[in-house]
Order: structure tokens, then sequence, then C-alpha cells
């Protein structure tokens, strides 16, 4: 454990650096990504070590003869911890170039001080090994997370986003601690200890509460209000590590709490597996409504987080069944693709912060035609499209497969796991034509095409710091796509912490699958390479020339002939009109000679909406009426305070 406690305290030394030298703005930004970006290689380093050897270390604390502060990695903390560090490294290195037009000295020390913050207290979460630990490095986590939400706080609505989160945040961390009360209440410990005594019906309360808590952070539905406002609101670099790395804190939560009660039970399974397609099904179709890029890309989260609970739904029926070969394609399928997702997430929001740097817009539909001043990031982002979409050969499809398979495997379970089995199928195969219908939309409208306004004329891309990161995680996308073998095993190392009878499964199907895998992935670069080489050969002596987007037979196109994102999107938003209401703003044209009118579209949440009539109008009239006892008389609230302290010493 001594290196990565190094790791977190170079990290967070670095934050500690950005704040103190705050007012030299160049020295302070790049101390801070120099110690970011070291704590978190050094980090991944030993992450990865340990997960490759499957060796795993402990550490204890005493805190004033009170508590113990525990920690413990083993290949389930490994992972997760391998793919914080990845990410955090990336966002770390691009942040330097990003941050660079923020004129306040101060805000930007406060950024990365916080960052370091949120990037050590992730580690230090997915390490706990008791419940004090836990929570507090998950409160100082959700803290820290908040005020990097806030950074641009001059805005009203991300302000809201920010109280937004917060609120979020503490509702579901009530859960949370509920879900530990009952733990402590029936073991008497707060060590994560076996639960195999405890009653069943405790048990599977015990999974709700921290199902509901940590779905949560997690942006489940129908939690997942907050992150489509925060996501936009944060700076580019922090929306890849809250949607990167920060949301699976919740999916490593709900993978301890089960581990921790030992209970193989299909209703957990069932649980898991409808949330997640409900989850991934109305995430791609409110993406799909979305006009602005980055709140596009934070509904393909909960989209995501669909993905990986459909996985390891899969597993548990897998597990409760008694089937270990659906239990660990299941799990590991879910778990590669919390990595998977972690790397074409935080590229893809890279590519939009880049887009928005050099536009300053986060419209679709004012963009267009960037893919010629903007190569590089244009590239990137369709391989990350590509990626989010599960198609091969990209890292997205492996994770994908071996969901599908396990889901293919447990059709002949029984008659509930035939139907729950035939509906992550089903499901799984919607999500993907609808991701695939999202990001032709955005590559076709923000990349390609004639720029729509004048924030998209003349556009290149600068900033090295921003475009490495980029191709690297391009590059990690290709990689794991064409050579899965050594990350399949690394979620394997991970499915075997959570404590399956994993000895009777063999290894060397899943060693053939990769096999077949980057056989199938060279097959195809060799093909698309021939398929290059023939087109160069072709044009080779021909002058290629640059001219403007074939306007379908016009002789005097314009820029208003293009598809907009809402008309591309609408025929799919029209089929699930009963789950994603449109509300559109469009004055009737009337007469010859029409006057300039506009089009404006909506899509509501019904989640949103749902919440806003059923929980905080009531709130709010409670408090209203409750108004009368904030009448600032001092002696009346010692009184109150008396009466409390009274109250508590009785039940005491």
């Amino acid at each position: 454990m001594c290196q990565f406690f190094n790791s977190t305290f170079i990290i967070l030394l670095g934050g500690f650096f950005s704040l103190i030298l705050a007012r030299q703005k160049k020295f302070s930004k790049g101390i801070a990504v120099l110690f970011l970006s070291g704590g978190c290689l050094l980090g991944l380093i030993d992450a990865a070590g340990k997960l490759l050897n499957s060796t795993g270390a402990s550490a204890c604390f005493r805190y004033l003869d009170l508590f113990f502060l525990s920690f413990h990695v083993d290949g389930l903390s490994a992972f997760f911890l391998t793919a914080i560090f990845a990410v955090s490294l990336m966002a770390a290195i691009y942040s330097f170039h990003y941050m660079e037009n923020e004129e306040d000295s101060i805000k930007t020390g406060v950024n990365y001080f916080f960052f370091s913050v949120l990037i050590a207290t992730m580690a230090l979460v997915v390490t706990a090994a008791n419940i004090l630990t836990f929570v507090i490095s998950w409160e100082i986590m959700s803290l820290s997370s908040f005020f990097l939400v806030i950074y641009s706080h001059e805005s009203a609505e991300n302000r809201k986003a920010g109280y937004l989160y917060f609120v979020f945040s503490h509702v579901g961390a009530m859960f949370i601690l509920a879900a530990f009360g009952l733990i402590y209440g029936h073991t008497g410990s707060f060590n994560f200890v076996s639960l195999a005594g405890v009653p069943e019906t405790v048990k599977i309360l015990i999974f709700v509460l921290s199902f509901i808590g940590f779905g949560s952070k997690a942006g489940v539905f129908p939690f997942h209000v907050w992150l489509p406002h925060a996501h936009p609101a944060a700076p580019s670099h922090i929306s890849a590590v809250m949607s990167g790395v920060m949301i699976k804190t919740g999916i490593y939560g709900i993978l301890r709490v089960y581990a921790i009660l030992d209970f193989h039970t299909p209703v957990f399974g069932y649980i898991t597996l409808i949330t997640g397609v409900v989850s991934g099904i109305l995430g791609v179709v409110y993406a799909l409504g979305q006009h602005d890029i980055k709140r596009l890309l934070a509904y393909h989260s909960v989209e995501n987080i669909g993905i990986i609970l459909i996985g390891l739904g899969v597993g548990m029926i897998g597990a409760a069944t008694g089937n270990p070969l659906v239990a660990v394609l299941g799990f590991a399928g879910g778990i590669l693709h919390v990595l998977n997702h972690s790397v074409f997430k935080s590229l893809l929001f890279m590519g939009a912060g880049m887009v928005l740097h050099q536009t300053g817009t986060r419209s679709i539909d004012a963009l267009g035609g960037l893919l010629k001043g903007m190569k590089i990031t244009g590239t990137t982002f369709i391989i990350a499209s590509l990626a989010i979409c599960g198609l091969p050969p990209f890292n997205g499809f492996v994770s994908e497969f071996f969901i599908y398979m396990g889901s293919f495997k447990a059709i002949p379970l029984g008659s509930v796991s035939f139907a729950m089995s035939v509906f992550a199928i089903i499901g799984l195969a919607v999500i993907g034509g609808l991701a695939l219908a999202c990001f032709t939309k955005v590559v076709g409208v923000v990349f390609q095409g004639e720029p729509r306004t004048r924030a998209a004329e003349n556009i290149n891309e600068r900033g090295l710091a921003m475009m490495v990161p980029m191709c690297v995680l391009a590059a990690a996308c290709v990689i794991i796509g064409m050579f899965p073998k050594v990350f399949i095993h690394m979620a394997l190392r991970a499915v075997q912490a959570l404590g399956l009878d994993y000895g009777r499964v063999p290894v060397e199907p899943f060693g053939q699958i990769t096999c077949n895998i980057t056989f199938g992935a060279l097959l195809f670069l060799v093909l698309a390479l021939v398929i290059m080489g023939i087109r160069s050969g072709c044009y080779k002596r021909k002058t290629i020339t640059r001219s403007g987007t074939w306007g379908c037979g016009f002789t005097q196109p314009t820029v208003k002939m293009q598809y907009t994102g809402s008309s591309y999107a609408g025929s799919i938003l029209a089929f699930f009109s009963a789950a994603v209401p449109l509300s559109e703003d469009h004055p009737p044209i009337r007469g010859r000679f029409p006057l300039k009118t506009h089009y404006h579209s909506h899509v509501n949440d019904i989640a949103e909406l749902h919440m806003k009539n059923a929980v905080v109008r009531p709130v709010f009239y409670l408090f209203d009426k409750l108004r009368w006892m904030q009448h600032g008389d001092i002696h009346l609230y010692i009184g109150y305070i008396l009466l409390a302290i009274v109250l508590l010493l009785f039940f005491i």
C-alpha cells in the first residue's frame, strides 16, 4: 500500500501547491499538472501491477483510539483504480491547455485543488475496507466534485446544476448510510465482513437501499436527474473524469455490497437487469433529443451505466442459478465495460471540450464542417463514437459481446431467466441501434457539412497538451478492441474478488474468444488497408480539389438546407413520444411571403418532471407553511434548541 499512498499524497500535494501559488498562474498550473499526472502515473503502475499479478495489500490507521481507517486492495479495487488513475492522468494533461483562457488565476488554483481532492478520494473510496473509511471518503469526493461543478458560478444555470447535484448526492448518501446502518446493526462491526448469518429479508433490504444510494451517484434512471445538468456545467476535463470514472464509484459500491452480502438470489439480478435496460434505452433516447453536445454526452453516460448494469444483472442471475459460466460472462462484460466506457467517454468529452474551446459554443446546430480544420479532434471523436456504439474493432464491442454471450447462455436456465435473457438481448440491440443513430447525428451535424454559423467558420485546433491525451485514448479504444486478451483477464481478476466459484470456470474458452476477436479485427484492418491502397492508386494521377458539400442538385445551396439535429432525430423521438414528451415552439407560417420564423424543440425528462411535481413542489409548499418559525427572535430559537435536547435525552 506504500506506493498507493505515495501516489495519492503526490496528487494532493499538486492541488495544495496550485492553491498557494495561485497568483502565479502559469507556474501554478504547471506544478499542478506535473504533480497530478506524476501521482496518477505512479498509482496506475501500482494498480495495474497488482491486478496483473493477482496481489493484494492492506493498511490500517488508528485515530485517537476511537476508530480505524482501513484500506485494502483486491482485484476489484485494483481494476477500478486502473480506470481512475488512467483517465485522471489524461485529464490532468489535457487541462494544461484547456485552462489557458481562464483569466482568474485564483479560480484556476481552486479548480486544481478540488480536482486533486476528487482524484485522491475516488481512489480512497474503492480501497476503503470499513464503513467509516468509505463514508468519509465518499462525502469528501461528493463535496469536491460539487465545487468543480460550480466552477463557473457566475452562471445561474451552473449554480442550479451544482445545487441539484448536491441534493442528489446527499439523498443518495442517506440511503447508503441506511444500508450501512443495517449492516452494523447485525454484525456490530464497521468492517466489510461477510453477512452470511444475516436474515435473507434484511439482505434484500440492504441491497435495495444501497442500490438506490449508489445508483444515484452512478446516474441510474430515475436517479439520473442531476447528471445532464452537472456535466455540461463543469469544465470539460472535469466532465471527462466525472463521467468517465466518478460515476463508476456507484457501480463499485453496488458490486462491493453484493460481494459482502454473500447472497445469490435471482431477485438481485432481476432488479439490476431491468433497471439497466430502462436506463440504457431512455438514456440514449433522451440523448437523441439534445442540442447541447455536452448534455447529449451526459445522457449517454446514463445509457452506458445501463449497459454495465445489464451485464451485472446477467452475472447475478448466473450466480443465483448455479451457472458460473453465465455469471463470469455477465460480470466480466459489465466490469470490462466500466473500463471501456471510461476510455471512450472521456475521449468524447475531451473532443467536445476542444470544440467548445475553439468555437465558444456547445450548440450542435450552430456548428458544422469542423472536420476540415480539426482533423485530429474529428478523427478521435469518430473513433470514440464507433466505440460507444459497440462496433468492431473498437473496445466497446468486446465488453458488449461478452454481455451478449452471457445473455444467450442464460436462456436455458429457466422460464424467468429466459424472459430476462431475451429482455437483455433485445435491450442491448435497441440501445446499440439508437446509439448509432445518435452519433451519426452528432458527427454529421458537428463535423461534416458546412459551417452553420460564424462560430464554426475558419476553425482550427491547437494545444498539444489537449491533442496528445485524445490520441492516446483513441489508440486505447483500438488496442483494447483488437487485442483484448490482457484486459479481459484483468476483468476476470476483478470478478474473482466477488467470491464466486471461479475455479470451476475454464479459462481456455475466454482465451479462444479473445484470439477470435483479435483475428477478426486484424482481418478487418488488412481489408481496410487494401481498400485504402486501391483507392490511393486510383487517384494517384488525378488532381484533388476542395469544394463545398454537394448541394443535392441545387445551383445555389445554403447551409440552411442541411439537416439539423432536430430534423434528423425527429422520427425516432416521435416513436418514443410516450416516454419522451417533446415541447415545440414554432409559430405557423402564413401568407405567400411569410416573415422570418423560428423553431425550437426541447425533450422533457419524465423523471425530472415527475420529481418536480411529486417531490419538489410539495416540499417547497410545506417549507412555505413553516416559514412562521423563522421570525428572528433569538429567545425562541434558544427555546427550540432546548426542546430538541430534552426530546433527544428522553429517547436516548
